[in-house]
């Protein structure tokens, strides 16, 4: 028994079958077998009354108390209580829910992995940063939200895939090209200044960073002075353009890529949008939604908050959005001819429907929910309804230092970037910091708080409640050696003496631990691993400072063998789901703290 409520479910609705035999498959999918909300009211509760009796046309009461009673008679159920408008709350025999720890110590990390995905194929698309510069704060926490989600669903019994897409086409990248050549053009000694280059170059010079010195100097190390005129001035841009962008952009994704493992962050896929461009990928896209009879030439109406005189009616090649959703029809191509970014998006999600994807997930900031609806319309319309698009928003991060904002600024080059960040207060805190919030509310970084040892820093909590467990097994090995303390060892052990109300709540913890995973997957909501790693450290914490307090409740009890090795198993069993939770949140577990 891995999954103590999966199996208390099913044992209600077995039970639930026979109280009522013509109870309807959809009725029965909305059973629920939940924690009890106060523990003085049992350790589970059910909605099966309340969410049966319509469809019945019995009173939920009446159904419960039906159900109640034939519950009683079940072998782990210590008593069944009607209570409120159709609950029924369940107690379970001790043995029952202590036999969750043997359970956990012969799964492992495994325990909590579930089936809830069927192996359904999942596309997690996330940072997707334009490779202009390396990455900021701003990009780490669609990193991190989008790598727990990933790990969260594996866990949870999908077959996902971690996926970048690289926004190396358009006017940024190009931008991007004219600032490092400037840094080529500093590395061979140029007589330009900086403002006299910026004022030759279309929109002035946009990325001024110091990042982008060390590319021209590869520039320069690579070509010498052939990129430039014979004065070493700047060049045409037809002389040196695609050479510096390519170089460029290879050497911000090699950066992008090595802050990402920092963060501990490995996706499996990149894909670059200006591949599928020079492929045609867009163009091929349009001319076969214009087959399934969603493209049309026409004018859009203004957008709202135009007057007339600053609307200028143009025709374009438009996608029926309309038909699967969206509130507008959108361009694909412009009134010259190209292809907006829009085109550029359907062609690629329509990529990863051809790979195979049935689901497809895009993490991304906040200010793009407005885009969500069109990608919503798009991947609907490429995928003939066979795949479903999700959006995970990612709200602001506002960095603070002493009570003071730390400023960003990406073009300025000033900006906290993402390895300063991990370089300061280390990869686990930052990813654990990043969860302790939903990703769509706004969160403030406390670079102090951080580091602080104390309850209120939730990573240095957790990671607490972990290194006790293990030092506590580390006295054990010594007091009675490592064999057994082993975990196939303690699987066996007898645990009748874990009867102390701690102990027990430890427990309670433990067994919600693949509920949770499944739940939080359903969810997308990876958030949730934070807080029940942070509630089961407050529960084992509580019962070391009980030990403390009370000799009776100490784990080590050289004396009495039987009940220290119960105690072990506990001890064990909170490490082991503690541990299990921090992989899916990316962050290590500590074995000892200094």
């Amino acid at each position: 028994m891995t999954d103590l409520f999966a199996a208390l479910r099913a044992r209600v609705l077995h039970t639930l079958q026979q109280v009522l035999p013509d109870l309807t498959e959809e009725a029965a999918s909305r059973v629920e077998v939940s924690p009890a909300r106060d523990p003085a009211h049992g350790d589970m509760a059910t909605n099966a009354a309340m969410v049966t009796a319509k469809a019945a046309r019995r009173k939920p009461a009446e159904i419960a108390a039906a159900l109640a009673d034939a519950l009683r008679a079940a072998p782990e159920i210590a008593e069944a209580t009607p209570a409120g408008p159709g609950f029924v709350n369940l107690r379970l025999r001790p043995d029952a829910l202590r036999a969750v720890l043997p359970a956990i110590l012969r799964a492992g990390e495994a325990y909590g992995d579930g089936s809830a995905g069927a192996g359904q194929k999942v596309n997690v698309e996330y940072v997707s940063a334009n490779p202009t510069g390396p990455m900021h704060i701003g990009h780490c926490r669609g990193a991190v939200v989008g790598d727990a989600l990933a790990n969260l669903l594996a866990k949870a019994g999908y077959a996902v895939t971690k996926e970048y897409y690289i926004n190396d086409a358009g006017a940024q990248v190009t931008a991007l090209a004219w600032a490092a050549y400037w840094r080529y053009l500093q590395a061979i000694g140029t007589p330009l200044t900086e403002d006299e280059y910026a004022n030759t170059v279309p929109g002035g010079l946009q990325y001024r960073g110091d990042y982008l010195v060390p590319v021209g100097n590869e520039l320069a190390a690579r070509h010498g002075a052939a990129l430039a005129s014979a004065t070493k001035t700047a060049a045409p841009p037809d002389v040196w353009l695609a050479t510096v962008r390519d170089h460029t952009i290879a050497a911000m994704m090699r950066s992008v890529r090595e802050d990402l493992a920092a963060l501990g962050v490995v996706q499996d896929v990149f894909t670059s949008e200006r591949g599928l461009v020079e492929t045609g990928a867009a163009d091929t896209l349009i001319e076969r939604l214009r087959g399934d009879g969603l493209i049309y030439e026409g004018v859009l109406e203004p957008p709202k908050g135009k007057t007339p005189d600053d609307w200028e009616p143009r025709p374009q090649t438009l996608f029926r959005a309309t038909r699967f959703g969206d509130d507008v029809d959108r361009p694909l191509r412009k009134s010259d001819g190209s292809n907006t970014y829009f085109a550029n998006d359907i062609a690629y999600h329509a990529d990863k429907v051809e790979r195979g994807f049935t689901l497809l997930i895009d993490v991304l900031g906040a200010d793009h929910g407005g885009y969500v609806s069109r990608l919503k319309a798009a991947v609907a319309a490429v995928s003939h309804g066979t795949t479903a698009l999700e959006a995970v928003l990612c709200q602001i991060v506002h960095v603070v230092r002493g009570g003071v904002p730390v400023r960003m600024s990406k073009r300025a080059g000033s900006y906290v970037t993402l390895r300063d960040l991990i370089d300061e207060v280390g990869k686990d805190a930052v990813r654990f910091t990043m969860l302790t919030r939903k990703a769509d509310a706004q969160m403030e970084f406390d670079l102090d708080a951080v580091i602080a040892q104390t309850r209120d820093n939730p990573v240095f909590y957790v990671q607490y409640a972990h290194a006790r467990c293990r030092s506590v097994l580390r006295a054990a090995a010594e007091m009675l050696g490592a064999a057994a303390i082993a975990d196939a060892a303690l699987a066996e052990v007898g645990l009748e003496s874990l009867t102390a109300e701690p102990e027990l709540a430890v427990i309670r913890r433990l067994s919600v631990w693949p509920r949770t995973v499944e739940g939080a997957a359903l969810a997308r909501e990876p958030h949730r691993i934070a807080f029940f790693l942070y509630d089961l450290a407050a529960d084992f914490h509580m019962l070391w400072n009980r030990g403390k307090d009370d000799a009776a409740l100490r784990f080590l009890q050289p004396d009495r063998r039987e009940e220290t090795l119960a105690r072990l198993v506990l001890v064990a069993a909170t490490a082991t789901v503690i541990r299990s939770g921090l992989a899916v949140m990316g962050a290590a577990p500590v074995e000892e703290m200094r």
